[in-house]
């Protein structure tokens, strides 16, 4: 009886062994010894996705993983898609990954006053997307990180950029203060490209808003150097100066030959531009002139902005710009 019992207790140590060994496989690091990617294709099952784990080094066997995944892990499905595996990541880790749906995305970045043509670029340049990139109407795209996930559709990214962009044009558009000029979503639009494009400090935006919206009040021509530069370049930078038969040149954007807002917008404007021009500053001013300090210097009078546009012009000198 005592040689039964005995042998009792050693086979149950070793269950209990056992057992530890099995729960450390489980919960324990995994083989990969790098990050991997591996992609679950639509459908698949968890032993499809298990092969597909084996092959690419996350796991060490595909059929020990489902065995251990039915007694150790949840019953949740398993989802499709593209997965990074971590260095080192445990079987159980990397079922709760699959579980979880938690794919690898790709982003595309939108930054505040690009043009549609440049937008067009990123899309198309993106990686593992199918289908081509449109090119979405001019202040259309609300500037921001865009996420998309492999062989996503590039029609569809840009589409998600104009509904965001609609989305977020309505519940400003809503929130709009009497001081606002334009009458419209589409003329906030237009007026915030020019405030995205002629200022890159947000402290400044409301102040060059209200700028634009005390000339287009007054009747007085908007003359911004961005409106000029739109139907050369779509938006591009111009890489040279404005011509004089560029300033003169009647096209419908140009705010130095004609009066009021352009035909479109001339970029796509961030949040803050549109805030802008719907609540825009408290001032008298007419005018404004870059500081040298990459801000800007405003004025009510024409007087008063002729100094400050010598102020200007010394200081380029003393840079030897001019």
């Amino acid at each position: 009886m005592r040689q039964i019992g005995c042998l009792g207790l050693v086979v149950g140590l070793l269950a209990i062994g056992a057992l530890f060994l099995v729960i450390q496989s489980w919960g324990g690091a995994g083989p990969a010894e790098r990050t991997l990617t591996v992609t679950v294709p639509q459908g698949a099952s968890l032993a499809a996705a298990a092969e597909k784990l084996e092959e690419a080094g996350a796991i060490r066997s595909a059929g020990r993983f489902r065995l251990l995944a039915r007694f150790l892990g949840s019953d949740e499905p398993i989802r499709a898609g593209e997965y990074r595996i971590p260095k080192g990541l445990s079987q159980a880790d990397v079922l709760e990954l699959l579980q979880g749906g938690k794919t690898l995305q790709r982003f595309v970045m939108v930054p505040e006053g690009w043009p549609s043509v440049l937008v067009q670029e990123a899309v198309a340049k993106a990686p593992q997307m199918d289908g081509t990139a449109p090119l979405p109407a001019e202040g259309s795209v609300l500037p921001d990180s865009y996420s998309y996930e492999r062989d996503g559709s590039r029609t569809a990214l840009v589409e998600r950029m104009q509904a965001a962009m609609d989305r977020y044009l309505a519940d400003a558009w809503k929130k709009r203060k009497p001081t606002t000029v334009v009458k419209t979503p589409r003329e906030a639009i237009i007026l915030a490209s020019i405030v995205e494009k002629e200022t890159g400090k947000p402290s400044e935006r409301r102040m060059v808003a209200a700028v634009y919206s005390n000339r287009l009040r007054t009747g007085m021509r908007l003359q911004a150097d961005p409106t000029v530069i739109y139907p050369i370049t779509k938006g591009k930078p111009l890489g040279r100066r404005i011509r004089r038969s560029e300033l003169q040149a009647k096209n419908g954007y140009n705010t130095y030959a004609s009066a009021g807002l352009p035909v479109g917008p001339i970029a796509n404007p961030g949040k803050a531009s549109i805030d802008a021009v719907l609540d825009p500053a408290e001032t008298k001013a007419l005018y404004f002139v870059a500081d040298g300090s990459g801000g800007h210097v405003f004025a009510d009078t024409l007087a008063e902005h002729n100094a400050n546009v010598k102020k200007w012009y010394d200081i380029r000198r003393a840079r030897g710009e001019m």
